[in-house]
């Protein structure tokens, strides 16, 4: 199967580090995002790729000539601030008429089992699947009793509800659904749901993305004692 990376973003949140360089090579642990992102793919067997390019473009464009591995990847510069859906409906010639396909944002990381995400999308039938995950809060949470007393204090607990991830599968049908100004997350997705096909696979373990300068940081951290989303040797 072909993995679409929707990587052409602007890294507006994360300061002068997203302003100087594409989101997509923002650094964690000497390797660009992009890379671990691929890696995270290529491990489990799935090493086609079409970049979709747009801010910076030219410089994802030098490093994946630098990248050695085994990988097939195809950078299609597909506009400067086209939305996500039109990346997607833009690079529709790069993909097979008759097979699913992954799409992922290229700014965050997890360690979701992409053989039983395919899997799961192949069973259902449907025309896109969704990786359903439980964010962590921004803040501290506090239990309070009646009487204002703080009872207990949970610094950053991830949440009961379930969030867009990402990391989806789709089927040719979701053309259908997509023209050059769509928002993948809003009518083509809200299309999909009010019709019955659109099924989320939920995931448990871990996963996070990097809007801030600060998600750059923990990334980091995390990268320095066990990096989660590491499944390669």
């Amino acid at each position: 199967m072909k993995t679409v990376v929707l990587c052409g973003g602007r890294g507006t949140r994360l300061n002068e580090l997203g302003r100087s360089v594409p989101k997509a090579l923002v650094p964690i642990g000497g390797k660009p995002i992009l890379w671990h992102l691929l890696k995270a793919y290529a491990s489990h067997g799935h090493t086609s790729f079409v970049l979709c390019l747009g801010y910076l473009g030219d410089m994802i464009r030098e490093y994946i000539q630098q990248i050695d591995e085994a990988w097939e990847i195809e950078a299609v510069d597909t506009g400067l601030d086209r939305n996500t859906g039109g990346r997607l409906h833009f690079v529709r010639s790069h993909l097979p008429d008759d097979e699913p396909f992954f799409v992922t944002y290229g700014d965050g990381l997890s360690d979701v089992d992409l053989g039983k995400l395919e899997r799961f999308h192949r069973q259902h039938g449907k025309v896109g699947t969704l990786t359903a995950v439980h964010p962590v809060s921004s803040f501290g949470i506090l239990d309070i009793d009646e009487q204002q007393g703080v009872r207990e204090f949970r610094e950053k607990p991830k949440l009961r509800d379930w969030i867009n991830g990402g990391f989806f599968v789709f089927d040719p049908r979701i053309f259908g659904h997509l023209d050059e100004n769509s928002i993948l997350e809003k009518e083509p997705l809200s299309q999909l749901a009010e019709s019955g096909q659109l099924m989320a696979f939920l995931h448990d373990g871990f996963w996070k993305c990097m809007d801030t300068y600060k998600d750059n940081l923990e990334f980091q951290e995390l990268w320095d004692d066990r990096p989660p989303w590491k499944i390669w040797k």
